[in-house]
């Protein structure tokens, strides 16, 4: 029944209409749909990914760091990563690859959900990281920062909430430096029957009740689910990605197609 609603839905959006999980909402409305969803979970939202994921989500993160390759001096721009875990970990990694002389890597926050920076920056503080992170409130559909500013562009389980992706793909193009690259981790299409639906079953019918029952807030964790049904098959989004301008596009399934992280370079 599930892969039926979503051709139902699909089929209801329009040039002024998209989706917010399973429901049909005008597009200027989806932004302040989904702000009202991270406001709400905010502080929970870091102890909710571990229980969603029986920490998986920790190894998914790391994985994207290891690709990434962090070096001094490197500037990455982590958008819809308010909690700060890529730009801690970038840090991290970075600094183990300073010498002496080595410029700082460096790395900026946006996140269009202040509750979430807020987050973020405790977060920072309690670790000690006071230098080289700056934390902006921003959308991913129109960023504030100069043509060519960054080597890298980040976005974790955070893409399929933005209302037009292509106005996000079209800046994360923009914002990069030639030769920088597009790194999406993002929850996916799971591409073998059993798994799907030992995974349906648990989304469903258990993650909601975890988030009721650790923040108090089940239609958001039923919305987040729902969202994770909309976003496009893994080659669909490498499809969009490549149109926004990208090169070398490619993806790679983790935990049998549960996340997926995407590549693209701006050349």
């Amino acid at each position: 029944m599930l892969p039926h609603m979503i051709d139902e839905i699909k089929q209801k959006d329009t040039a002024d209409t998209t989706h917010f999980g399973f429901k049909t909402v005008d597009k200027q409305s989806k932004q302040a749909l989904v702000r009202n969803v991270f406001d709400s979970v905010a502080e929970k939202y870091d102890i909710m990914n571990d229980v969603m994921s029986g920490g998986l989500h920790r190894l998914w993160k790391n994985d994207m760091i290891r690709v990434m390759r962090p070096e001094p001096g490197m500037t990455l721009l982590d958008v819809a990563g308010g909690t700060g875990d890529i730009a801690f970990r970038f840090l991290d990694a970075a600094k183990k690859r300073e010498r002496a002389d080595s410029p700082a890597a460096e790395v900026t926050v946006c996140d269009i959900n202040a509750s979430m920076l807020e987050v973020g920056r405790d977060r920072a503080i309690d670790r000690g990281i006071l230098r080289n992170i700056d934390w902006v409130c921003g959308n991913a559909e129109g960023l504030s920062f100069p043509d060519n500013s960054f080597d890298v562009y980040t976005i974790a389980f955070g893409i399929r909430n933005v209302t037009n992706i292509d106005k996000a793909l079209a800046e994360a193009y923009r914002v990069l430096k030639p030769g920088g690259r597009f790194l999406c981790l993002e929850f996916s299409k799971v591409n073998t029957p059993l798994l799907r639906k030992i995974y349906d079953s648990y989304s469903f019918h258990i993650l909601p009740r975890f988030g009721e029952m650790i923040t108090g807030d089940r239609k958001s964790y039923q919305y987040l689910v729902e969202s994770i049904r909309q976003f496009p098959t893994q080659d669909k989004f490498k499809s969009m990605i490549s149109e926004a301008g990208f090169s070398r596009v490619t993806y790679r399934n983790m935990t049998g197609g549960v996340v997926a992280l995407h590549s693209g370079w701006k050349i």
